[in-house]
């Protein structure tokens, strides 16, 4: 195949009208909620460029409060404490 061929296939034409898949592949993470946020990324393949900064914000929010959530102490406090610590200066040894 000449260069010249295989330069007008890598470039898109001007009569191609409206958004174009970007072909990423997804991956499943295991986690129901990740999951469901790296889908909604595939939105934008059907968004023209002014409507992809408003997934990506969502994602990004959903994302960043799923970690959130998993830095939250998981359970009741342990027995005897008060479930806040106290400063060291505090504590008698």
């Amino acid at each position: 195949m000449p260069a010249a061929d295989a330069d007008d296939q890598a470039q898109p034409h001007a009569d191609d009208s409206g958004p174009a898949p970007l072909g990423v592949d997804r991956a499943p993470t295991g986690h129901p909620g990740v999951d469901a946020l790296v889908e909604r990324l595939g939105d934008v393949d059907h968004l023209g460029t002014d409507g992809h900064l408003e997934v990506y914000e969502d994602v990004h929010r959903g994302l960043r409060t799923t970690l959130t959530a998993l830095d939250a102490p998981q359970g009741p406090p342990a027995p005897g404490t008060s479930g806040a610590a106290r400063p060291l200066a505090d504590q008698r040894l």
